[in-house]
């Protein structure tokens, strides 16, 4: 009888602690999945090779049809999504260690106050992190890969910018060196089992954020072996800006040879079936993640966002592959999110921003965003359907800061300096003036774009994307001047705001009344021709 009762009370022990850790999952606040590709466009078709991820994460969720990127750069987009911040307030401007990408003034002024940060010491989540942080990041003039960013509880860092094979991993601060073996080094397979491992082993106790960060399809655009000969007869898309010039446009696209080169377009549609292949691992993780989480009973509690850094195009207006213009393709991001209180197979038309990502995150854990210095508003309400359309923001700013090179390509002499991105066939991508602020609108009312040009022409583009979505017409010199000086007011207001002012909601309205005292707040954008007064 004595051994029964020590049965009996050992059994209850049991029944007791797993009633308690049930209850620790069930009760404590959610966890949060990021999971970031690199490069990977809405636009030109981007999400058709990822089918378990539109079902798992989209079906399942919200898809947001109208989510747009604060610069279509590698850097300054992803420290827009840590910081919550527009590129004239976190200073990051381009891919480069001097364009402050993962520098020391980086480290000393953002990393600290990133929402992951805030997540982990103020919000009480453990926090991983896996695959590419900032292009620069493991600089030896930034801390090398010793320097791990405050903020995480794992971390899993690349170093410097997206490869498949031969890179180096920061593993906590040590570095942790690959190779050519597939079963062993092909990053995406890599970030998707150290994923796995970190859902395996964390506390249970604390919820979790965890942040993934693939290559692809960034080039190289190395697929894994067997998804290698996939898609063989699939090119880019000949859509009606497909390979046509942009005569109304800033001179860089001016400059595109039209038609291109059959050398260019075999060049960009292999460039375009590489990157689709890259994806299927791609696909292949996120199934595995979204199962771990199914597995261990925590899915419900989960939100897991799936997004890109910046868009992409293949031939649009001549120009065979880059990421770096104001257009739509290079600007519009696939953005699905599914979680607690998200119905399924919901589609919103609502203008959100990857600046918005981290106080959405923030509101999740329940943690009050108005406190924080982001630009971004958080998007949770959107989600669960409690935000009245008429309240929420319709205006976004999207900033780029030209690279070019103060030399000439050596494949492309005949150029001159101040160009970069000049491949194939010397079509350059970028140059130093390609530097601009746009306006991007989506009301009831008006679905357009507004941007103006720091360059000798002062150059402005404007387009009516309800009537020309390809945007193949430039109507700057055909609207009237009342309705330009107002959207460059509205521009010069938001390269002016900074944390509140940029999340007052801002409505788009043509009777908008300017308040020229606006202009003055917080001018940290480098180019002040951007914001020239009005005659």
């Amino acid at each position: 009888m004595a051994f029964l009762s020590l049965v009996n009370f050992l059994l209850i022990c049991v029944t007791l602690s797993c009633f308690s850790c049930s209850s620790a999952r069930s009760y404590h606040k959610p966890n949060i999945v990021l999971i970031l590709t690199d490069d990977l466009d809405i636009s030109i078709g981007g999400l058709t090779p990822l089918s378990k991820t539109k079902k798992l994460i989209g079906d399942a969720g919200i898809s947001f049809r109208n989510a747009f990127v604060a610069s279509p750069l590698c850097c300054p987009s992803r420290a827009s999504i840590l910081s919550g911040k527009y590129p004239h307030n976190h200073h990051v401007i381009n891919n480069t260690l001097e364009g402050n990408c993962s520098s020391v003034a980086w480290q000393k002024t953002e990393e600290g106050n990133t929402f992951p940060a805030l997540l982990k010491t103020v919000a009480g989540y453990q926090t991983f992190f896996a695959g590419k942080y900032l292009n620069q990041y493991g600089h030896a003039e930034a801390g090398g890969v010793a320097h791990v960013p405050p903020g995480w509880s794992y971390w899993v860092g690349l170093e410097k910018n997206s490869k498949y094979y031969n890179y180096t991993l920061s593993v906590n601060g040590k570095p942790q060196k690959h190779g050519y073996d597939y079963n062993k080094d092909y990053l995406t397979d890599v970030l998707a089992n150290k994923s796995l491992d970190f859902l395996e082993y964390k506390s249970n106790f604390q919820p979790f954020f965890m942040m993934v960060s693939v290559p692809a399809p960034h080039s190289p655009w190395i697929a894994a072996p067997q998804y290698q000969n996939t898609f063989n007869t699939t090119k880019a898309p000949r859509d009606p800006n497909f390979n046509i010039h942009g005569k109304d446009k800033h001179w860089l696209i001016r400059q595109a040879k039209t038609p291109m080169s059959n050398s260019s377009i075999k060049y960009l549609d292999d460039a375009f079936r590489r990157r689709w292949t890259t994806l299927l691992s791609v696909d292949d993780l996120v199934e595995k993640i979204v199962q771990r989480l199914e597995v261990r009973g925590e899915l419900d509690n989960t939100y897991v966002f799936f997004t890109s850094d910046n868009g992409y195009h293949t031939g649009q207006f001549s120009l065979p592959l880059d990421k770096r213009q104001l257009y739509d393709f290079d600007i519009r991001v696939p953005l699905m999110v599914r979680g607690p209180h998200i119905k399924p197979n919901q589609t919103s038309q609502m203008l959100v921003a990857n600046v918005d990502l981290g106080p959405t995150m923030l509101d999740i854990a329940g943690y009050n965003v108005s406190k924080t210095q982001m630009d971004g508003m958080s998007f949770l309400p959107i989600m669960e359907g409690s935000m009245n359309a008429s309240s929420w923001r319709t205006d976004i700013l999207v900033e780029y800061e030209g690279e070019g090179s103060t030399v000439s390509d050596p494949a492309c002499p005949l150029l001159g300096p101040g160009v970069s991105e000049c491949f194939p066939d010397c079509v350059c991508e970028d140059s130093y003036n390609n530097t601009y602020a746009c306006v991007r609108t989506v009301a009831p009312a008006a679905n357009l774009q507004y941007c103006e040009f720091d360059d000798n022409e002062v150059f402005v583009e404007v387009y009516n994307m309800t009537a020309d979505p390809f945007q193949l017409t430039n109507v700057a010199k055909s609207i009237e001047q009342e309705v330009l000086e107002k959207m460059n007011r509205r521009l010069m207001i938001l390269q002016s705001c900074s944390g509140q002012s940029c999340r007052t909601p801002g409505v788009y309205d043509p009777r908008y009344k300017f308040d020229p005292r606006q202009m003055f707040i917080n001018h940290s954008w480098q180019h002040s021709r951007l914001r020239r007064t009005i005659k």
